[in-house]
């Protein structure tokens, strides 16, 4: 559970307000309720059957069930979801905080009690009634560390990502790949330039899969991964008229930094799997021209609510895999290789945009075609979000059990059939998904205008997506 501190330390080392302030909205929410999206029930639908099948222990989902399945049935579209223990949380969080003298020590205080007092105690109890390792020194020793960003300068513009510790670097690694291409002279959405996307992103994911993992503990060649030299020979790899049929490759980036050769893993088998999608998105760009980009994640489906609490401890753990060799492979205290990856991008030293998506490893593929629909393409940022999209799936899924389809990619219903068909012809294994599906994420943007004074927000229509300003 460490969406409690990383939100405390962006509170305590880049905020003004208390964590009254910061909260008071959520809380309200979570006491007065909130509407049911159609999105929402629709998920409730699928995990009810869950419920009606007996593939959920009653006992263990009891506190799940009183929000969201009152009656043992999902709550309809409109209903209001209303989250008592959630705003208990709160208020107990924020007594804590008033206990202390100063902005600073009320914020210390508000954590103390979530990873060393009351409330840990209780997530620590219920974990370990549910058949769970959670100790209390995992809390009270927990800590979200600060650190330095990947960044990738894709032709004059700077791109910043997470580190390897989730999947931010595979987009960094893709616009690498892809700087070298003349896109705007294929066309937008044309055959050349959605077979050149999709081959540097297949590259750019079997990179992923064989060096990225936590940096704690994986020797990740991240700098020989970003290095000019090292994308330009990925790039070459390229075929322009067929397709891989599967997952390339391994690269071998460690010359390019001057280190020893590491060993990447096996090659993976096929894995047929279902893939479900989940995560949110946010972006902020205040009056100052301060930016916050953030993907916060854990859908209701991975792990029951807390009793008392309000709030499932994470199951990102299923993002972990059991192969020793992996680098996202399972250790004590090793953060899994999550898929939420918030970006931004600067121009001249300047924060120009910061965006993101839901969708699982949909996201760096998404955020990767708003990117060059801007950057590459001069669309605004609602045209860029709003433009049709492809995805790859010629790689092992991030979740357990790691579905992987040599060849496969989706399309979006609204590029065009001969498009398909020469994609198809070149090797490609197309599938044609809905004209605006939420599997293909859900993007949110903000460009700064500095010459305008201006800021210019896009939503996704293919999610319950809002921009707003004030």
């Amino acid at each position: 559970p460490a969406a409690a501190d990383a939100w405390l330390s962006a509170l305590q080392g880049y905020g003004t307000l208390t964590f009254e302030q910061v909260v008071t909205p959520a809380l309200e929410l979570a006491e007065g309720g909130f509407p049911i999206p159609h999105s929402l029930h629709r998920a409730l639908v699928r995990e009810e059957a869950r419920f009606a099948n007996g593939r959920r222990d009653a006992a263990a989902w009891a506190a799940t069930q009183a929000v969201f399945f009152p009656g043992g049935k999902a709550l309809p579209a409109g209903a209001l979801a209303v989250q008592p223990d959630l705003a208990r949380t709160f208020r107990r969080l924020i007594a804590a905080e008033q206990s202390a003298a100063g902005r600073e020590n009320g914020l210390q205080s508000a954590r103390d009690l979530f990873y060393r007092g009351e409330i840990a105690a209780e997530m620590v109890q219920f974990n370990r009634e549910q058949g769970g390792l959670l100790s209390i020194d995992d809390l009270a020793d927990f800590a979200a560390p600060s650190e330095p960003p990947v960044s990738v300068d894709y032709k004059g513009i700077e791109v910043v990502t997470c580190g390897p510790w989730c999947q931010g670097p595979t987009t960094a690694m893709a616009l690498s790949i892809l700087s070298g291409f003349d896109l705007q002279g294929m066309g937008h959405n044309s055959p050349d330039y959605l077979h050149t996307l999709i081959e540097s992103l297949k590259l750019a994911f079997a990179d992923r899969h064989s060096w990225v993992g936590d940096p704690d503990f994986v020797d990740v060649p991240m700098a020989g991964l970003l290095y000019p030299d090292y994308a330009a020979q990925r790039r070459q790899q390229i075929n322009p008229q067929q397709a891989c049929p599967d997952l390339p490759e391994a690269g071998n980036p460690w010359p390019y930094q001057g280190s020893r050769n590491g060993r990447a893993p096996a090659r993976p088998e096929p894995v047929a799997a279902s893939i479900a999608p989940d995560t949110s998105y946010i972006c902020v760009v205040d009056r100052w021209g301060n930016g916050f980009s953030a993907t916060p994640s854990d859908g209701i489906s991975g792990a029951p609510i807390t009793p008392g609490l309000g709030f499932a401890i994470s199951s990102r753990g299923y993002q972990t895999w059991l192969d020793p060799e992996h680098p996202a492979c399972l250790a004590p205290g090793k953060r899994p290789r999550l898929t939420p990856n918030p970006a931004m991008a600067f121009r001249d030293g300047q924060l120009w945009m910061p965006f993101g998506t839901p969708g699982g490893d949909v996201q760096c593929q998404s955020m990767t075609q708003l990117f060059l629909n801007v950057a590459e393409f001069g669309m605004d940022v609602q045209q860029a979000i709003e433009a049709p999209r492809v995805a790859s799936w010629s790689f092992p899924d991030s979740g357990w059990p790691h579905a992987y389809t040599p060849a496969a990619m989706s399309a979006e219903g609204r590029i065009a059939p001969a498009v398909i068909a020469e994609l198809e012809r070149r090797g490609h294994q197309v599938e044609i998904w809905d004209d605006w599906t939420p599997r293909m994420g859900a993007l949110c943007a903000i460009a700064i205008d500095r010459q305008r004074g201006a800021l210019e927000v896009g939503a996704d229509l293919r999610r319950d997506n809002y921009a707003m300003g004030r």
